[in-house]
């Protein structure tokens, strides 16, 4: 198995003490770490299962500004959403890409279709007209232009633009671990933090290898904590008090066959009054998502919650036949933590925004993110470096960038080189997308190093899993540099292969093996049967 960076890291956490510990590896962590790494912060981050295994591996795959939030007046959040989604509209142009919704509204909505058209017009002034405009759309013209939305009882609608990932969420917050680690991060996955105390100035946590089961204790002078849903509990194991809370709302996501040719998200109002989407994902379709009040983040779905996004879905678009359960190739599901303050979690349900709380205990040099979304995580980032400045850590850099894909005339070499070398003929395409574009999105800079590898043997091009794109030389650079520690981890993380192919689909597929060899390698066996055996429970 090809773990080196992980074992060479855990034998850092365990042998240094860092300026800043991150606790958790999903989007506010990852930015987090990045951002301080970035700017020349000695910082470690540990996340006890796989980075992005939570909520951030669950998301609608969305980068957008919030225009619902129009409705409850909260016009400074969405002016600062706004502000962020052109950020990462700007800094990662391959990924954070531009996509019409087409909004449809029911006859009896609580807004008439002028009052909304009229409110995506000031959210696209809140947008700075970063994208383009919006317009009006009659019933007839919805029928003309998407046949498949059922508009019986449409009343009219709009199109607008923002944003979606063209890979998985996972992918994108990985990207940050990435970038931290290139910046001399020192972070582990699988890295369960099981207590912690302040002494003498520093905070020491004990940590557990939960592969190894090692047990070892990371010193730092200042913690962020940024382990989302699970944040309030380890709060409580530090005595640390914060004035705002979790509570936690359930979604789900199916993923169907294409629903339409169209490459647009289709924007309903569900039976619970909660924006519902259907979103490009490839050949496949996203559908959702649901709203639920739980009391605790370990969720499942429930034959519940697929009949509502089935029943939603049915209603809304005229399919013949219908989505059944048998339809469904994917789900996912998470909780989304949401900041309330006090003790009272009763405002409106649907209503609750996803805004981020930095809480900061200045005398014990702690810091606790609650809430937030993907849209918003280069704020968050910011925010938590100069929180600790003034807790009193070094920032060598403070003005240096920590994000966003290299420079234009970076890519533009690496272009160059692809085209010389003739990348995209060297395997058939099994999408609209050339080999050479999608390197690049995954990888950056990183993309070199394939080209290198291809030009050494010409083979590594060829795809490994058929319909999943990934080409050998991906998944030998995948296993040095991306901590995959199980299979799954790259099948559904590092990688959306398990989004848009059934379970029985890759399970079968050839190529599965000989991906986990080089991932692997020895524990290769060991590995696979964990896999199939976890598609059987």
């Amino acid at each position: 198995m090809t773990t080196s960076l992980r074992q060479t890291n855990l034998a850092k956490l365990a042998g240094q003490e860092f300026d800043v510990l991150v606790v958790g590896g999903g989007i506010n962590g990852a930015v987090s770490a990045a951002a301080l790494a970035g700017r020349g912060v000695n910082v470690a981050l540990i996340e006890r299962e796989d980075f992005a295994s939570g909520v951030s591996s669950q998301s609608s795959n969305l980068a957008w500004g919030g225009i619902k939030y129009l409705e409850s007046y909260e016009f400074l959040l969405v002016n600062k959403l706004c502000r962020s989604r052109n950020e990462l509209m700007r800094a990662y142009p391959s990924t954070v890409k531009e996509i019409r919704f087409f909004t449809t509204i029911q006859k009896g909505f609580r807004w008439p279709p002028l009052v909304i058209f009229l409110g995506s017009l000031l959210y696209w002034v809140m947008g700075r007209f970063k994208t383009a405009p919006p317009r009006y759309v009659s019933a007839r013209k919805l029928e003309a232009t998407e046949p498949v939305i059922n508009t019986r009882q449409a009343a009219g609608g709009l199109e607008y633009s923002d944003c979606y990932l063209y890979d998985n969420d996972a992918r994108f917050v990985f990207g940050f671990v990435r970038k931290a680690l290139d910046y001399g991060c020192v972070a582990a996955n699988y890295v369960a933090a099981t207590s912690l105390r302040r002494e003498q100035g520093r905070w020491l946590v004990e940590a557990r290898d939960t592969v190894s089961g090692e047990v070892f204790t990371i010193a730092a002078k200042a913690l962020v904590n940024a382990a989302g849903p699970w944040l309030d509990t380890f709060n409580q194991a530090a005595d640390i008090q914060t004035g705002h809370h979790h509570v936690f709302s359930k979604g789900i996501h199916l993923i169907v066959d294409r629903v339409t040719d169209n490459k647009r998200v289709l924007t309903f109002f569900a039976s619970d009054g909660r924006l519902f989407f259907l979103i490009p994902m490839g050949s496949r379709t996203c559908v959702g998502t649901t709203d639920t009040r739980v009391d605790s983040p370990e969720v499942g779905v429930t034959d519940e919650d697929r009949d509502f996004v089935l029943s939603n879905i049915n209603a809304l678009l005229d399919m013949d036949p219908p989505l059944t359960r048998d339809s469904i190739i994917s789900e996912r599901c998470g909780v989304r933590p949401l900041a309330v303050g006090g003790d009272d979690g009763s405002a409106d349900w649907v209503q609750l925004s996803r805004k981020h709380v930095l809480e900061v205990d200045r005398e014990r040099q702690h810091i606790s993110i609650l809430g937030g979304k993907l849209t918003d995580c280069l704020n968050v980032g910011n925010e938590v470096v100069a929180e600790l400045v003034k807790l009193g850590i070094n920032v060598p850099d403070p003005e240096a960038c920590w994000y966003g894909e290299p420079p234009a005339e970076v890519h533009a070499e690496y272009l160059r080189q692809a085209r010389l070398m003739q990348l995209d003929a060297l395997t058939a395409p099994t999408s609209s997308e050339p080999l050479s574009e999608r390197f690049w999105r995954r990888y950056g800079q990183a993309a070199f190093h394939l080209l290198e590898r291809i030009r050494a043997d010409r083979s590594c091009a060829r795809l490994l899993i058929g319909r999943a794109e990934y080409t050998r030389c991906e998944m030998e650079m995948t296993a040095q540099r991306e901590m995959v520690v199980k299979l799954e981890d790259f099948m559904r993380r590092r990688s959306k292969i398990e989004l848009v192919l059934r379970r029985n689909e890759i399970v079968e597929a050839p190529g599965l093996r000989r991906a986990a060899e080089i991932l692997f390698g020895e524990e290769a066996e060991q590995r696979l049967t964990e896999y199939v055996a976890g598609d059987l429970d």
